[in-house]
This record gives C-alpha cells, sequence and structure tokens, in this order.
C-alpha cells in the first residue's frame, strides 16, 4: 500500500484509537470529553472577565489534549467518510457517527465497481472503488456479469447481513472481506 492510501485511512485509523481508547458514546445525550466539556462550562460564568480567562484556560487545555492525541475533533464530513470506511466491519459501536445522519443514510452506502471475480466456490468476489471488498455468501445469480464502472448500493438487512444491488441486477446477499 502506497503512502497516499494510508493517508486516506487516517480518520479511520483515528477513530479505532478512539474506540480503542475506551470513548463511550450515548444514544441520547453525548458523553463529551472533559477537555471539550471544560469549553463549554466556560458559557456559564457570569462576570466577563473571568468568563475570557475560563475559556483561554479551557481552550488552551483542549489545544494541549488535541496535539496529544487525548482528544480528536472531525467535521460532519470526516465523520460520514469514516462511516462510509468502516460499513459492513464488525467494529465496536461506531454509534457516534451516526449521531445528526437521517438513519436511511447510515443503512446503506453507495459505490462503483472496481472488480470483480468469482472465487473457486463460484462466488463473485467485489472490489469497490474505496478499496473495500465483499464477497457474495448466498446463491443469487448475476447475469450479466457485473463489470467494473458499475454503480453498486449495499444496504444493512436482517440479522446483521447485507445486501449488494449491483445496477441491472438483482439484489445478493453479501459480507465485507476487508
Amino acid at each position: 500500500m502506497d503512502g497516499g492510501k494510508w493517508a486516506d485511512l487516517a480518520p479511520f485509523c483515528g477513530v479505532l484509537a478512539i474506540l480503542a481508547a475506551g470513548a463511550v458514546c450515548a444514544a441520547e445525550a453525548p458523553v463529551r470529553a472533559p477537555a471539550m466539556q471544560s469549553v463549554l462550562d466556560c458559557r456559564a460564568v457570569a462576570d466577563g472577565a473571568q468568563r475570557l480567562a475560563c475559556f483561554d484556560k479551557a481552550v488552551d487545555a483542549m489545544a494541549k489534549a488535541e496535539q496529544a492525541g487525548d482528544l480528536v475533533a472531525i467535521d460532519r464530513e470526516q465523520r460520514r467518510a469514516v462511516r462510509r470506511q468502516a460499513f459492513g466491519l464488525t467494529l465496536p459501536s461506531l454509534a457516534m457517527f451516526d449521531r445528526g445522519e437521517k438513519p436511511e443514510e447510515a443503512n446503506h452506502i453507495a459505490a462503483t465497481l472496481k472488480g470483480a471475480a468469482r472465487n473457486g466456490a463460484g462466488k463473485w468476489v467485489l472490489t469497490l472503488d474505496d478499496g473495500a471488498v465483499w464477497r457474495q455468501i448466498d446463491d443469487g445469480e448475476l447475469e450479466p456479469p457485473p463489470r467494473p464502472g458499475q454503480k453498486a448500493v449495499i444496504r444493512r438487512a436482517a440479522l446483521g447481513s447485507y445486501m449488494m444491488r449491483i445496477e441491472g441486477q438483482s439484489s445478493i446477499r453479501v459480507h465485507r472481506d476487508n
């Protein structure tokens, strides 16, 4: 993998580091990092000079936490990119990336096929333009055979499974391999 590919995975790796460090995400109310909560708490200080001093101190602590890797801030587009890269993988809860999103946006992705081949068992192995590899796990047929450049939509299905529909084809049940 070349250096450019690693750069594309940087947001995803950062999220995994957060999860590995034990980040907790509640569905109802977000649990904020202490450095961020300190900044927000400064809004309650009534005196202007004391509020400014509070903000200065809290923002300095936040900058130090970010520099040390203890705090990672991402925007909506970065969050969507991470969710897309992780779609179909079995990982600890990524619910923090669904906050503010419509459920239908979190339950499917659209991509372009980069490659399609049959494995030794006669099942399709489909590579997407982002490098994700999906393997067919049902006995569905794809006729005509899928080809690079075709659009594919993958959606969550029952019992933790996924369905892929390639343009002009019936859906097949798939599993993400990477």
